[in-house]
């Protein structure tokens, strides 16, 4: 079966069940249909019950082959319920962009997955529609200030406020816009970012309430003044509206696991272009319900995990009690040079080779982060003894253990070693939490120590332009942010060539723009982009619904 009729099959429990379970008093529950909830975040400020242990799920640099962490994060949770644990999911909304492009659907695979399965990975509650519409009607509001006089005198060849649309779509990355004489705008170079990458899902994830979001709203820079002075959306007289279109939109969605773990899911920033994870809202609700909370971080530990880290731990107070990287065979030998055709066959050459990428993963995580860590290992029909022995014979070597799990096809019952082992660290092994950059360092400093400490690169080549943008914000007062360095996930480099866990690289800064509402200096590296393209056979290609209005191929 796949993934979808997996999930069709399931006879999912009322939502007002799964909030019982989760200890939700029906008083804040906004149910969307049978199966699906708004909880309202009033419940944060009047649960007297005390936040439990949070584990975050990361994972090798992402290949191919596949890595699973999504489906690990659920099968985790699910696991430690299994065991008797009160285990809440918090995860991540699937963007569009993904689903219908390379991806398709993002809620688990196999028996480790979150339904209603087809509603979350496309309009699910309507949040990133929202986003989106507040994010636009910022862009709408700017054109419209400089059409209608411009009294704040802004200098049109500096507006930095894009539009958006939750879409792989390369045709709008760079667009002219206000054409067909006056009464149709001031004509202007524009451009889109897909929404999961815009500064609004950021400041929606990190935002810890309405106020908090209204006051991260009124900071987003938008454009600068013939004078060179930033103009935020606040000097528009937009983050009422704005807040406005995101009010319901703030309030955690809940939803359940196939095995009715509850799980939260909400927010949705890439981590190679934004920060990588679900909101704060989202997993302090979760936190203040269970004993366990698992979360995930998008992409490898060296992105997702460092701005889960660095960021949204840094300006929320968190701290991880464990850390699981996940790993496949298939994917280290993918990492040691081994043809994609060819991973079902053993060779234990090639995941010699692959081990150093997750071993470099494993010691960020111990060694500059200082938190307790275990690797699962996602298994495969295909691994064999001796394959499996030697991964956990090179993880032993540097003392973590690696636990094999088949949460794909037995959910739950195949993570119960795994979740043993997430208990065993968060009651034996007290994490010393550090972060990779101290805020008083210069920028250059912040960006170089995540090359050095976390990519495991030689240093930072910042071009003249870039460096002319950390100059003047530095100058403007972001110096003492955090950064968000958006680059490749395929590789630790800013090369998606180079494989492995490679050495002695430069990594070349092209643009440093600040991201004032986040809290954060966004970094763009390599040949990144904020607005993916589809493939050349995209998802959307086998994704249909029949007459009875059942869909099938999302996954």
């Amino acid at each position: 079966m796949t993934d979808i009729e997996i999930a069709q099959a399931c006879q999912m429990k009322p939502i007002g069940d799964i909030a019982a379970a989760a200890g939700i008093d029906e008083k804040y529950l906004e149910p969307y249909g049978k199966y699906k909830a708004k909880v309202d975040h009033a419940l944060l400020d009047e649960s007297p019950r005390q936040e439990g242990k949070l584990v975050l799920v990361t994972a090798i640099t992402p290949t191919p082959a596949g890595e699973g962490k999504t489906t690990t994060s659920i099968g985790l949770a699910d696991g430690l319920r299994r065991i008797g644990e009160n285990a809440v999911l918090a995860l991540r909304e699937p963007s569009l962009g993904p689903v219908f492009g390379v991806k398709g659907g993002a809620a688990g695979g196999g028996y480790a997955q979150v339904v209603p399965m087809e509603d979350i990975n496309l309009h699910f509650t309507g949040d990133f529609h929202a986003i989106g519409a507040a994010n636009n009607l910022l862009a709408a509001m700017l054109d419209n200030h400089i059409y209608q006089g411009n009294a704040l005198h802004i200098d049109p060849k500096s507006v930095v406020w894009k539009r958006c649309v939750d879409m792989n779509d390369r045709q709008l990355r760079h667009v002219v816009d206000g054409l067909g004489g006056r009464v149709n705008g001031v004509p202007r170079e524009d451009g889109y970012d897909i929404t999961v990458a815009t500064e609004i899902m950021a400041v929606f994830c990190l935002a810890g309430s309405i106020h908090d979001l209204k006051e991260r709203l009124g900071r987003i820079v938008v454009a600068y003044t013939y004078d060179g002075a930033p103009v935020t959306a606040k000097d528009l007289k937009a983050v009422g509206a704005m807040a406005a279109l995101l009010k319901d939109a703030l309030k955690p969605n809940l939803v359940q696991t196939l095995e009715g773990t509850p799980a939260f899911v909400h927010g949705g920033p890439f981590a190679n272009i934004a920060h990588g994870c679900n909101s704060v809202l989202a997993t302090r609700m979760a936190m203040k319900l269970a004993d366990y909370t698992v979360t995930e971080a998008g992409f490898g530990a060296d992105l997702g995990a460092e701005k889960f880290l660095d960021i949204k731990c840094r300006y929320a107070g968190l701290t991880p009690s464990a850390v699981v990287v996940v790993a496949t065979i298939r994917a280290l030998k993918m990492h040691g040079g081994l043809p994609k055709t060819e991973l079902g066959r053993e060779d234990l050459t090639a995941l010699e080779k692959g081990m150093p990428n997750l071993l470099r993963h494993v010691s960020n995580i111990k060694n500059v982060y200082g938190l307790p860590c275990v690797v699962a290992v996602n298994r495969f029909p295909t691994d064999t003894d001796a394959e499996i022995a030697q991964v956990i014979d090179s993880c032993a070597r540097l003392g973590v253990k690696a636990v094999l799990g088949d949460f794909w096809a037995h959910g739950g019952e195949g993570a119960v070693d795994l979740a043993h082992e997430v208990v065993r660290l968060c009651a034996e092994e007290k994490p010393d939490f550090r972060f990779s950059y101290g805020l008083d360092a210069p920028l250059e400093e912040k960006i170089a120590a995540v090359v050095r400490k976390v990519y495991g690169g030689e240093g930072v080549a910042i071009l003249p332009g870039a460096a002319k943008q950390i100059a003047r914000l530095t100058e403007l007062g972001f110096g003492g942010l955090p950064v968000c360095i958006a680059k490749t996930q395929y590789s630790f480099s800013d090369d998606p060539s180079k494989l492995g866990a490679p050495e002695g690289f430069t990594v070349t800064v092209k643009e440093v723009k600040v991201s004032a509402g986040a809290g954060f200096v966004v970094v763009l590296t390599g040949d990144i982009m904020t607005m993916p393209g589809l493939p050349k056979v995209p998802a959307a290609e086998k994704i249909d619904v029949d007459d009875r209005g059942v869909i099938s191929g999302l996954f």
